[in-house]
């Protein structure tokens, strides 16, 4: 029996164009002044800590933090400090009103349609849970953020490492094999499949299917019967 889904944002509930060129572009543009403003801030000063940590360069300036996080963006490099000012920008942006997520549509009543039935919803995402929050909490379709009662991100392990998937599923208190992920990235879905949780590919946009894992083109198309998960 399925008792958790565990859900990807980029390209599996949202739009990758929504991520990349309003979420992205928006963090990037921000960043310096951002920091120059915040510097002072406990969650910010920290953030610029991991990133010399992360470096490995613990006497760099703020300014050199700066540029070197304005280049891991371009690197498109999954690095904790990174995701986590990010998510302080987003906040910013989100809070004044300057854009709201996408998601397909097909998202909300699946996810409240899963709930309804008893299956616990969480995110497993690159980006920071504060960034996971924000999006689900300011959607085209409203706040959805109350529908998930789990939040995972790089701090829980590698996107493409099954051992992530192993400490989800234990943090969840679930086996394996009654959780299933959603993805749109083959080797997150290899991984998944590696630590023994269920799996279906979203192939979404005109994608083309995966061919070692069942693919959906929406949420719709996902069936749960018992210990089965089907795609229609």
């Amino acid at each position: 029996m399925v008792k958790r889904i565990v859900t990807d944002i980029e390209g599996t509930t949202t739009s990758i164009a929504f991520v990349t060129d309003t979420l992205f572009v928006h963090a990037r543009r921000a960043l310096p002044a951002f920091v120059r403003t915040h510097a002072g801030e406990a969650r910010v000063a920290s953030a610029l800590d991991a990133a010399r940590a992360e470096a490995g360069q613990p006497d760099l300036s703020d300014e050199a933090v700066v540029a070197l996080w304005l280049r891991w963006i371009d690197e498109d490099r999954k690095a904790t400090s990174l995701k986590a000012i990010q998510g302080m920008i987003w906040e910013e942006g989100y809070h004044a009103g300057a854009y709201r997520a996408h998601v397909y549509p097909d998202v909300p009543g699946a996810l409240a349609r899963w709930k309804a039935r008893g299956i616990g919803l969480s995110v497993f995402s690159s980006g920071s849970v504060l960034a996971q929050r924000l999006l689900f909490g300011h959607t085209i379709e409203g706040d959805l953020s109350g529908l998930f009662d789990g939040w995972f991100d790089t701090t829980t392990g590698k996107k493409a490492d099954p051992a992530s998937y192993a400490r989800i599923a234990a943090a969840l208190d679930a086996p394996p094999h009654e959780v299933l992920f959603l993805s749109d990235v083959k080797a997150e879905l290899d991984a998944a499949r590696a630590a023994g949780l269920l799996r279906v590919g979203l192939a979404r946009d005109g994608a083309p299917p995966f061919a070692d894992h069942p693919t959906a083109r929406s949420f719709d198309d996902i069936v749960i019967e018992g210990d089965a998960v089907l795609v229609r």
